[in-house]
């Protein structure tokens, strides 16, 4: 293999916790997840950069030399997929790996792996090995806005849940706005010196290196993170890190089945193609407004002037609420209330632009990408077909994916055969990205 550059960026892999919530019987990182450890997994995306980086791998005292096997195990993989790749040789990461031994607290792991990283580095990367399926390409984008900016960067995801404050005894008080939170991930990015400094002057424990670094006096900023970076802390986040690469070995499946029906002779494998696949329904209802409603009635991403509106706290689009609940659920990924609050002030009166952009967006974090999208409208009023194809022209642009609209009247039947609203049934497909 050839040899690899010395770099101008390190990451810091903390895997010194006791993962004691866990309760796996074993240091969290060296918990097995597929024929892998947490660490493995963990140590794979931090190989992968698009720029090679020093890798300061922090864990228990006397679990060094277990983790110097883990690491020289993901760096061949690494070195194999990108020789496989690219049809050459690959460098050896292995070479910019370091393992010290972590500290009694998570703070003090950081400050041992600090010590550890080389002098000519200039920007590093505080990564937390329980987020172990955190993609390569969030690694990339947190060093680009440190080298950018110069500011410390931390990647985050909105957060969706509604948020009261809630007093020891457990009384419930004010509602917080979720539009300023954002629930933090990593690898946290700094600028070294900044980082280095941030450290010698601290004079107590902090959650996280941002905060530390945040109190020193430094600016920091945040990019968006990746659903997959999520923490392994408890059993259930084990087993949905589990079921996760569960269906990312399914894909590659698929992938290489593909291959295989592309060389003549070669058998695909039963049912191969349905494989990296789901298939979503959603549903949503609203009843027409009162007549005088000044409201503009919103239908398939189009507004319809002149037609008797919707009520909703939005624009209530029912059209455009039934591919939401569709594509979430094809992803698991739960519902419209869960994703915009029917109470969320940044959604009142918003239109398709703003559901399906982020739905999408949010899909994409997943590792999820849109197949395409079917719906049915069930309405005596208006009249769909004029404006079919420049609805599923509007909606398609929205999720970058094919979508087909039709409407029914339901001869005369209920609710909305009475004319008392619109209902309308989406049905998504998604495949793995």
């Amino acid at each position: 293999m050839s040899i690899t550059p010395v770099p101008d960026a390190a990451i810091i892999v903390v895997a010194a916790g006791s993962g004691l919530r866990l309760g796996a019987g074993a240091p969290k990182a060296f918990v097995g997840l597929d024929a892998h450890t947490v660490l493995w997994h963990s140590l794979i995306p931090a190989l992968s950069t698009r720029r090679a980086a020093q890798l300061v791998l922090v864990v228990p005292a006397g679990l060094e030399g277990d983790a110097r096997t883990e690491a020289m195990d993901a760096a061949a993989t690494v070195a194999a997929a990108a020789t496989a790749a690219g049809g050459g040789e690959a460098s050896d990461r292995f070479e910019l790996v370091r393992i010290v031994a972590g500290g009694a607290t998570r703070q003090a792991s950081v400050a041992a792996g600090l010590r550890a990283v080389w002098p000519d580095v200039r920007t590093v990367l505080v990564h937390d090995a329980a987020r172990s399926l955190t993609p390569a390409e969030v690694f990339d984008r947190v060093i680009d806005e440190v080298e950018r900016t110069g500011a410390a960067v931390i990647p985050g995801l909105p957060v969706v849940d509604t948020v009261k404050r809630v007093d020891a005894a457990g009384s419930v008080g004010a509602t917080v706005d979720r539009d300023e939170l954002l629930a933090v991930q990593t690898p946290q990015g700094f600028r070294r010196d900044v980082l280095d400094a941030a450290y010698a002057g601290a004079t107590a424990e902090f959650t996280d290196d941002a905060a530390l670094v945040a109190a020193a006096g430094h600016p920091v900023r945040a990019l968006d993170g990746h659903a997959h970076a999520f923490k392994i802390t408890t059993p259930a986040d084990l087993e949905r890190a589990k079921t996760l690469l569960g269906e990312r070995a399914q894909q590659a499946d698929a992938r290489g089945t593909r291959r295989a029906e592309s060389v003549p002779g070669q058998a695909a494998a039963p049912g191969a193609g349905a494989l990296g696949m789901r298939v979503g329904i959603g549903t949503d209802v609203h009843a027409y407004a009162a007549e005088g409603s000044t409201r503009t009635l919103w239908l398939a991403g189009l507004p319809w002037p002149g037609e008797r509106a919707l009520e909703g706290h939005s624009d209530g689009d029912v059209v455009t609420h039934a591919i939401v609940d569709a594509l979430l659920s094809a992803a698991d990924l739960g519902d419209i209330g869960g994703l915009f609050g029917t109470d969320d002030p940044a959604v009142e009166g918003a239109h398709a632009d703003v559901f399906l952009t982020r739905t999408r967006r949010v899909l994409a974090d997943a590792g999820w990408a849109i197949g395409n999208v079917s719906v049915q409208v069930q309405a005596r009023a208006p009249r769909f077909s004029p404006r079919r194809l420049e609805a599923q022209a509007a909606l398609g642009a929205l999720l970058g994916a094919p979508v087909t609209v039709a409407a029914t009247t339901t001869d005369g039947l209920g609710f909305t055969g009475r004319g008392e609203g619109i209902a309308a049934t989406a049905t998504a497909l998604i495949v793995r990205a």
